[in-house]
């Protein structure tokens, strides 16, 4: 236990190390204080369904992927699982499609163009995720009319919004993460 007090020690002496762990420590933070934020006109204290109905099972995975935040329909609801699904879909295209192989090919300015390509590929997911996400919580979470403070197309394109500001915000705490933190941002 004392070497590893030690270690401690010596990792927080290293300024940059110590500044790195910070910046991780404040990014994840905000994620975690943007978590808490509910969609506007959702009432925060109507959400006893959705939370039991996201208690266990694949949706209790869902939820612990967010942060919580899928279950307490905040603007972070859909956290970064559109970007890792874009990813994924990225990725297994790079094998069929040859624009892609090239772009794997080109080094630097390559992974660069992969990287915006998968961005963009992320807002499309979150575009069609977000719709389906305030559908289920109106029928499938048993949310009564009374759950929700605001209705129509105003409430569902302010929200589909939201749901893809927070997922293209949580790429952006990645990416800081990952380019001025500890690393491996997306996966923190």
């Amino acid at each position: 236990m004392m070497n590893f007090i030690n270690k401690l020690k010596d990792v927080w002496s290293i300024e940059e190390l110590k500044n790195k762990i910070l910046l991780t420590i404040g990014l994840i933070a905000v994620y975690r204080f943007m978590a808490q934020v509910p969609l506007p006109g959702i009432d925060p204290l109507q959400l006893t369904g959705l939370k039991d109905g996201t208690s266990t099972g694949l949706m209790a995975l869902l939820n612990a992927f967010t942060g919580g935040a899928f279950s307490r329909a905040s603007i972070m609801a859909l956290g970064i699982m559109p970007y890792i699904s874009a990813s994924i879909v990225v990725q297994l295209m790079g094998i069929a499609v040859p624009y892609l192989q090239k772009l794997q090919k080109d080094g630097e300015s390559g992974r660069k163009k992969i990287t915006q390509i998968t961005r963009w590929l992320t807002i499309a997911i979150t575009l069609l995720q977000a719709p389906t996400y305030i559908t289920a919580i109106k029928t499938q979470f048993g949310l009564g009319p009374e759950a929700f403070l605001v209705s129509g197309p105003a409430f569902w394109v302010s929200s589909i919004i939201l749901l893809t500001a927070g997922t293209i915000f949580a790429m952006w705490l990645g990416e800081r993460i990952t380019d001025k933190g500890i690393g491996n941002g997306i996966s923190l």
